[in-house]
């Protein structure tokens, strides 16, 4: 099923290869150490220019999730001149459903990358599955999709009759090389050639399971500290699964890195209720202006930090993370 046109039952979308497009997480709220005088207009300014590079080479873009840092974004005058660029590419948007654009487990009615569906302005994938046909270069691509929390396929054979190649989309906590705590590492989905996966932030070269390669080409926004290094690019898929980077404008300087670097809390931590241990990380912080973070990112810098420091226990620190969202809510609106 997709949210927007039917794309299966319609003939292939007829185009000379996909661009696909890294998680935007457009947002009216700057990341915490972006110094960007005008937020958003630096991630819009990537959007306009992937309409241009797919109008000017005959692409069909496909997002791999997260098109909103939240799920409900508040401001109108934002959506409204995404809505515009949206709407300037000349093949219909496809997108994947990931974590930041969902306030439950499932993409729902009050969730703004819904409202674009509905509003006939791209096409979303609600659930695992088949998603669209495309010829490029004479050559049928047959496209799924899977959303933030749903289970991968291991099979993708015979979803796609007649195709000459199978692609796969995830937005997964993904283990590319050097995983980190939660990530599981990608597996072979027998009858598809290609696996593209959003969510993880940094790009990853690309990583052969079986009869599938996978790839992770990271995020078209930088929106933490950890991305400094990260080049903005996305990548033209050619219909014999080529795969090219073309990479975004984007200005090397844009972090605030004053007190990055913070000493270590060397006081013991008290045992007791989880709001004294999320008072404590808040008192304990004080080299950096964490007031200065539209979205809460500094102080959750340093509450992952503490957490590392003092090897927290995984319940104490969900705990304290949905804390630390809380308040950012209250404070954001």
């Amino acid at each position: 099923m997709i949210l927007g046109r039917e794309r299966l039952d319609a003939a292939p979308v007829a185009c000379a290869g996909l661009l696909i497009i890294g998680d935007p997480h457009v947002s009216s709220r700057r990341p915490g150490r972006r110094k960007d005088p005008d937020w958003p207009a630096p991630v819009l300014a990537k959007l306009e220019h992937c309409v241009a590079l797919a109008n000017d080479r005959d692409l069909a873009p496909v997002l791999l999730g997260d098109l909103f840092e939240r799920p409900v974004e508040p401001d109108e005058s934002l959506k409204s001149r995404l809505i515009r660029i949206l709407k300037g590419f000349r093949h219909r948007p496809l997108a994947n459903v990931g974590n930041h654009d969902i306030r439950h487990t499932r993409l729902s009615d009050g969730d703004s990358l819904a409202m674009l569906a509905v509003s006939d302005v791209l096409d979303v994938v609600p659930e695992s599955g088949p998603a669209a046909h495309y010829r490029a270069d004479g050559r049928l691509l047959g496209l799924g999709a899977t959303p933030f929390g749903q289970a991968i396929p291991t099979n993708a054979s015979g979803l796609f009759p007649g195709a000459d190649h199978a692609v796969w989309l995830t937005h997964h906590d993904l283990a590319f090389g050097a995983g980190y705590p939660g990530a599981v590492p990608p597996e072979a989905i027998r009858g598809c050639a290609l696996a593209v996966n959003g969510h993880v932030h940094k790009r990853h070269a690309p990583l052969r399971v079986g009869d599938t390669l996978w790839f992770n080409p990271g995020n078209i926004t930088r929106a933490s500290v950890d991305l400094i290094a990260h080049v903005p690019a996305v990548f033209v898929l050619a219909g014999d699964l080529a795969l090219s980077e073309e990479r975004l404008p984007f200005a090397p300087d844009v972090f605030d890195l004053t007190g990055r670097q913070v000493a270590a809390d060397p006081a013991p931590e008290t045992e007791g209720r989880v709001e004294s241990a999320f008072v404590s990380l808040l008192r304990a912080e004080t080299t950096t202006d964490l007031a200065r973070s539209d979205d809460g990112a500094l102080i959750r810098e340093e509450i992952e930090a503490k957490f590392l420091r003092d090897e927290t226990p995984e319940p104490v620190r969900a705990a304290i993370r949905s804390l630390v969202e809380a308040a950012v809510a209250r404070r954001g609106g």
